[in-house]
């Protein structure tokens, strides 16, 4: 119970700064929506979608590779520390390098024959390549903070982003037209410049907010020592492709459809579609805030707890309080929707049917993220790379063969079959390979109940507010009354 006290207490931690910090970042969803029409917040979400990818390729898996070769190559921090972090360099400069070649092409590319000038959006490329270069830079040094137990430390720079990029959003899309509208001081210089309801000013203000989180992590890049170790690259180079294959394969799973609606539907509706559906999808920001927490506090847990006794049913274990947590979360989002709503403009409420959809994609996405610690910790990388291809595959053809007729209806439902895909996969083959004795018949079972009181909830009662809590309470009371001598071991423990 130690152990389990100790992952919690990490995962907690990481828990409150990262819904602190999405939460805050949500907020700013209801300023975008009201500031933006839909075809403006689509740049937004576009851009935003393409960068996913690839951040995901400038890691190169380093995050999970550093974590894997602590735990594997003991009294060697130092020298593994250094390296994860030059291979994200150089892949960063490779990319920095060629993307500013080539930025005309790209332009060109993503503008075709949209309202939005190309010359907008070379800016907002030159924006986001200078963004996902000192994003990349801090992936080790972040990892390197979470692997020496420093939870407080990772949140305060966390938050710190999220404060200067939810500030100078205020700033430009609201100070600065004040004080130009009133005449106040420094009026004239600021309309000389200024540009109303130009979605660039989000982009420049998610890079000073990066810079400025690379900067707080100088005393972690101080202690790099660059000493490339040819063996031990090539080495981590082996473990690591895998897994960018498997991270890129689920960035593209949860982006790639943006930017299908983008490319695949007619120019003159494309991007009002990626808003609709972009605004839609931050409803369910909840549910994946509890996924990331949970990820932060859990992988270096897992790899921490690896060679100790009974680790297998440790893991179960948490896949078990995992499920519950993920299944109240899903069927409370559900419950108030009609609450959650009021947080984007009017103007995109016709998207709500996604919501749903989404949000159970993400419950199976929790769990398979849960369920690849197997192939993390016996070093079959391998299969993260199939089975996060196979969902990839589906990801893509489907979206291709679907989207023209059906929209972002369609792309909602593709998310979540290719994330239950993934999830089942994973278990088959982490069964085979590397067993841990998960309580299968009682996840899947709290897993169906969720999905029944949802469907009741939105389809049945038509997302009424007092019924949906009324189901919402009663499964609650339901796994109170089942887990009573689990929760009872738990609150005698603390």
């Amino acid at each position: 119970m130690s152990t389990l006290k100790k992952f919690a207490g990490q995962t907690a931690i990481y828990g409150i700064s990262t819904v602190a910090s999405r939460i805050l970042n949500f907020f700013l969803t209801p300023i975008y929506t009201r500031v933006y029409a839909p075809k403006v917040y689509g740049i937004f979400t576009e851009m935003y979608s393409y960068a996913s990818i690839l951040n995901a390729l400038l890691a190169f898996g380093m995050e999970t590779t550093f974590f894997r070769y602590l735990n594997k190559k003991e009294g060697q921090k130092e020298l593994i520390y250094s390296n994860t972090f030059l291979v994200v360099a150089f892949t960063s400069t490779l990319f920095l390098i060629s993307s500013l070649i080539f930025i005309h092409p790209i332009a060109v590319w993503m503008q075709d024959g949209k309202d939005t000038s190309l010359a907008n959006y070379t800016t907002y490329i030159k924006f986001f390549i200078w963004i996902l270069v000192v994003d990349a830079l801090s992936v080790v040094p972040f990892a390197k903070v979470r692997a020496e137990g420093k939870p407080g430390r990772y949140s305060v720079i966390k938050l710190i982003n999220v404060l200067t990029f939810i500030g100078l959003n205020l700033v430009f899309i609201f100070l600065i037209p004040f004080l130009i509208e009133h005449h106040l001081i420094f009026s004239q210089t600021l309309a000389s410049w200024y540009r109303p309801q130009w979605v660039g000013y989000v982009f420049i203000s998610n890079l000073i907010s990066s810079i400025l989180t690379f900067l707080l992590l100088i005393p972690e890049l101080l202690q790099l020592k660059l000493t490339p170790n040819k063996s031990l690259i090539l080495e981590m180079f082996s473990y690591s492709w895998p897994v960018l294959i498997a991270n890129l394969s689920f960035i593209i799973n949860e982006n790639i459809d943006k930017i299908f609606l983008s490319q695949l539907l007619p120019a003159d509706i494309s991007n009002a579609q990626v808003g609709i559906y972009g605004a839609c999808s931050k409803i369910a920001i909840f549910l994946s805030i509890f996924i990331m927490a949970f990820r932060l506090g859990a992988e270096p847990f897992f790899f921490n707890h690896a060679k100790s006794k009974n680790s297998g049913q440790t893991y179960a274990i948490i896949m078990n309080y995992f499920v519950l947590a993920i299944s109240i979360i899903f069927v409370g989002i559900v419950a108030n929707i009609e609450i959650l709503k009021r947080f984007i403009d009017h103007h995109y409420w016709v998207g709500l049917d996604v919501v749903p959809i989404l949000l159970f994609g993400y419950v199976s996405l929790g769990i398979y993220m849960n369920l690849s610690i197997w192939y993390k910790l016996s070093d079959q990388t391998k299969f993260g790379l199939y089975i996060s291809g196979v969902g990839a595959i589906l990801t893509i053809i489907l979206n291709v063969l679907f989207i023209p007729k059906y929209g972002y209806m369609a792309s909602a439902w593709i998310s979540l079959i290719a994330y239950t895909s993934m999830m089942i996969l994973s278990y088959i083959l982490g069964k085979r390979n590397y067993p841990i004795p998960y309580d299968l018949k009682r996840n899947i079972a709290y897993l169906i109940l969720s999905i029944v009181i949802v469907w009741f909830s939105f389809v049945f009662f038509h997302r009424n507010l007092i019924i949906g809590n009324g189901l919402f309470i009663g499964f609650g009371l339901v796994i109170l009354y089942f887990e009573r001598h689990q929760i009872k071991k738990i609150l005698s423990s603390l």
